[in-house]
């Protein structure tokens, strides 16, 4: 049936905009120190970043999502062979400058190709299971899925960047989850993953393999699926504490201090404790715009960017807290609204696939900010300094308006 524009979701980019200007307006306070640095102007920087974002999302709010999924192909083998070429040009910057994470000419950074290439992978992901008729009901009927997923998730890791892998993660079992695949092939193809963090307690690990044990025998997979996920899960356990030793000594200090920050105070543990000092110090109203002082005299790490929540905390209190939360509350609904209102499976997917991406950087950006999430570098949408992350916040906004505006005639019934 033919599509045709209906009223356009208009409070989502409302939304946004408010957003965006509470960000830019937090990211001007990260400056105001009492030593001064960089950090005092790369507000305008950030607002630029914005105009050029919210005019791009308009020019894609004005296409089709006819459009849209034609290109989906080209768009994820672009972003692939962006992030192939970053193992081999890629520079790291700030606390991250080991990580080849940041294209580079010139010793200019241009950005980060992995921003894009979420959206990328939301978009492939959502033409693939979009075109079977019926979700997965196996385990090896998801290697589609998986591998579209896998490809960018592995050049990512290489880089390394554990924060930006946990998005991609995120978006892959979202994105399963709304396409109608049932909770326990879920939990099964995640469960060697599980396995790998429970494995270094031998108990909680082994009460784990019991649990799946009594899933697989309640679930009665084909025998071949059951003895891979067997398989899997015991190798997971078995090189756990191999993989452990590859890792970077400031990725298993940042693991370490998760647990208990104060076993290395100074160094790894430094930056949760400040930040929940910076938090715990803004009572209910806060110390006032651009007055804190955790901020002020540079105590808190990478408060621009990773660590900009605290900033909120600490100044605005809890009234700011509660605001900016609310805020995303309301963003995230509005776009589930959307999702579940879209006139094809392809669209509600995208839709879907977006809101599962913001909803993972607010969780484990503000769960580690607080000491409820391993420190893994990952921004705040729409508030931390950062211009690719900006742009690809606003291009995830022109694609849900463009969504939420494009129907399949009043046949379907849909009404928004």
């Amino acid at each position: 049936m033919r599509t045709q524009r209906i009223p356009a979701d208009w409070p989502l980019p409302v939304l946004a905009f408010l957003l965006t200007m509470f960000g830019i307006s937090m990211v001007y306070s990260a400056g105001q120190t009492d030593v001064p640095t960089f950090v005092a102007g790369i507000w305008r920087v950030q607002f630029v970043w914005f105009l050029l974002g919210a005019t791009v999302a308009y020019v894609i709010s004005r296409t089709s999502v006819r459009l849209l999924e034609w290109g989906s192909v080209w768009v994820y083998l672009g972003a692939c062979a962006m992030l192939l070429l970053l193992l081999f040009v890629g520079k790291g910057a700030g606390t991250a400058a080991s990580t080849k994470s940041w294209l580079a000419i010139g010793g200019v950074r241009l950005g980060q190709p992995s921003e894009l290439a979420k959206i990328a992978v939301v978009l492939m992901l959502a033409r693939v299971l979009s075109a079977q008729r019926v979700a997965p009901t196996s385990l090896f009927g998801l290697w589609r899925p998986a591998l579209i997923t896998l490809v960018p998730w592995l050049l990512i890791m290489a880089q390394p960047d554990l924060g930006t892998g946990i998005v991609f993660l995120g978006i892959f079992f979202a994105m399963l989850f709304w396409s109608g695949v049932a909770w326990p092939l879920l939990l099964m193809t995640a469960s060697p993953a599980i396995s790998l963090i429970l494995a270094f307690g031998p108990g909680v690990w082994g009460a784990w393999f019991f649990l799946l044990l009594a899933l697989l025998w309640w679930v009665r997979p084909a025998w071949l699926e059951t003895t891979v996920i067997i398989g899997a899960n015991i190798v997971m356990g078995v090189v756990a504490p191999l993989l452990w030793d590859k890792l970077n000594p400031y990725q298993q200090r940042r693991l370490l201090v998760f647990l208990d920050p104060s076993i290395d105070p100074r160094a790894s543990g430094y930056h949760v404790i400040q930040s929940q000092v910076a938090i715990g110090s803004g009572g209910f109203f806060g110390k006032g715009f651009t007055q804190g002082s955790q901020k002020r005299l540079a105590f808190l790490p990478e408060q621009q960017t990773d660590f900009i929540f605290p900033v909120v905390g600490e100044e605005l209190g809890f009234l700011g807290v509660t605001l900016a939360l609310g805020l995303f509350c309301v963003l995230l609904l509005r776009t589930v609204r959307i999702a579940s209102r879209s006139s094809t499976p392809f669209a509600s997917l995208v839709a879907f696939g977006l809101t599962a991406a913001w909803f993972t950087h607010i969780v484990v950006n503000v769960g580690m900010t607080v000491g409820l999430m391993p420190i893994t570098g990952i921004p705040l949408p729409f508030f931390s300094y950062g211009g690719s992350f900006m742009l690809a916040c606003w291009i995830s906004v022109g694609i849900l308006v463009l969504v939420s505006s494009e129907g399949r005639g009043k046949a379907d019934g849909l009404v928004i």
